[in-house]
């Protein structure tokens, strides 16, 4: 079973990731490709989010492992790349945004189960104003478009969107991971 959390930054994702690894240790994890780039700081642009949407990819259509949980797939920084159009950033141009819509395709079709953390007032999530938060609206809105558009997920894999306090989304995430078991 190969699982994706995605969700704008802080919605949860870690939490919920963790959480479920205490349940089912037999899930390797994929850590938040921004662990794994080389960019100083902590500015969103778009270089920053090509080179973790393309290590999100990469490590999704190369990785062998059977049972795996990922922070984030390519469909997150798909979304941050369109938000950060949204919000008058540079954008990718056409040809580059056709090349990140097939990359995230091609990963994603060897997934099972997209769960999808959308942002909610009532999960209690506390977030302050370094997070980014117009960034975090804007990617939050694409995203839920994107999981959405089968041209850029598939149509093989469940997507799950999940709410409410840790130990729902928890259930949730169980419930889903059984039902694309089957």
């Amino acid at each position: 079973m190969r699982i994706v959390v995605s969700g704008t930054h802080a919605s949860g994702k870690s939490t919920l990731i963790s959480d479920f690894r205490l349940r089912h240790p037999e899930f390797a994890l994929m850590p938040d490709p921004f662990e794994l780039v080389d960019e100083a700081g902590d500015v969103a642009h778009v270089v920053l989010f090509g080179s973790q949407l393309r290590i999100a990819a990469d490590r999704l259509r190369d990785d062998a492992t059977e049972d795996v949980i990922a922070e984030r797939g390519p469909v997150d920084f798909l979304a941050y790349l369109l938000a950060l159009e949204d919000l008058g950033g540079r954008g990718l141009d056409r040809e580059a945004l056709a090349r990140a819509v097939t990359l995230t395709r091609e990963a994603m079709a060897g997934v099972d189960l997209l769960v999808v953390l959308p942002l909610s007032a009532r999960d209690g999530i506390a977030v302050g104003e370094d997070e980014h938060l117009e960034l975090r609206e804007a990617m939050d809105e694409q995203l839920l478009d994107l999981v959405d558009d089968r041209d850029v997920v598939g149509d093989r894999l469940l997507v799950a969107e999940i709410t409410g306090p840790p130990e729902v989304r928890l259930a949730r995430l169980e419930e889903a991971a059984r039902t694309r078991r089957g």
